[in-house]
């Protein structure tokens, strides 16, 4: 089972519960700006996986991927992310829910 959730939040990404340990960040986004807010709640909430699905999604890992790093002075910065462009919907989520690092552990859902 995974949980979705939707923010329609005009001009930043705001949570008020902590994200799960493994995301599925569904694309196109609504507004690539809600970006970095998001990838700093998943670095604050300790999120450990990313994975982008649906249109678009190697480039929306891209841009992920480089909030995370920004100038590479913080090497406490790290968020592994993976994109999915031509996978179907129930192997990312297998391939999440059996992430290695957190097996069991719930799959978050996310659209922005």
């Amino acid at each position: 089972m995974s949980e979705t959730l939707e923010s329609s939040h005009p001009s930043a990404y705001n949570l008020t519960m902590p994200f799960a340990r493994k995301l599925i960040l569904h694309v196109p986004v609504s507004d690539e700006t809600l970006l970095g807010g998001f990838v700093e709640q998943c670095l604050n909430d300790g999120v450990s996986l990313v994975a982008v699905v649906g249109p678009g999604c190697a480039k929306v890992e891209d841009i992920i991927d480089e909030i995370v790093v920004g100038d590479g002075s913080d090497e406490t910065r790290f968020l592994c992310t993976t994109s999915h462009p031509d996978e179907p919907f129930d192997d990312v989520l297998n391939m999440a829910r059996t992430w290695e690092f957190e097996r069991g552990d719930p799959v978050q859902e996310v659209r922005l």
